[in-house]
């Protein structure tokens, strides 16, 4: 088995590093041997993960401005798919917006409502410092405000409602359902 990290939960300790505000990658950081091995351990634990697909540094304990979005999301979107985001911002939103469900694999087995922006565009770099700007909709859309939240020390559960929590099975079999 490749490397991994833990994800951490909320409730683990009082100073969590979900609820810090992520620092930047430094310009030095881009390309280097720890960043690409940071981003490779982050895809090997989400790949971990059947019913995640994205993950913020701070989710693996890092304290800096990182995500990355699992191949699966983009099954039915893009041409383009950027899958590391480093330094992200979004740079534009679409007036409307829509309830969504959501969950969170800090948050486990809790879900609930919360209401995003039916489109975003980001600006942010690859793991080599290449700048790019992406716009979206759908799922990409509401895993960049999703993951740019996590950067900024924000969950899901802090804006969003009807929060239900639900055993891994009771997951696992709808998930069953709808395949």
């Amino acid at each position: 088995m490749k490397n991994t990290l833990p994800i951490i939960q909320i409730d683990e300790k009082k100073d969590n590093p979900l609820r810090l505000i992520c620092l930047p990658v430094s310009p030095s950081e881009f390309g280097s041997v720890e960043l690409l091995s940071l981003i490779s351990t982050m895809r090997t634990t989400l790949a971990q993960e059947e019913d995640g697909v994205a993950l913020a540094a701070p989710q693996v304990a890092v304290n800096k401005q990182i995500f990355i979005i699992s191949p699966l999301a983009f099954k039915e979107e893009a041409i383009y798919t950027p899958l590391v985001f480093i330094n992200p911002r979004i740079v534009k939103t679409d007036k409307k917006r829509v309830e969504m469900q959501e969950g969170c694999l800090s948050v486990r087995w809790i879900y609930g409502k919360t209401k995003r922006y039916t489109h975003v565009t980001i600006e942010a770099s690859d793991e080599f410092g290449k700048h790019f700007i992406f716009g979206a909709s759908g799922l990409i859309a509401h895993i960049f405000q999703h993951e740019t939240d996590h950067l900024e020390g924000t969950l899901f559960i802090d804006h969003g409602y009807e929060l239900e929590e639900y055993t891994e099975e009771e997951i696992k079999e709808a998930n069953a359902k709808n395949k």
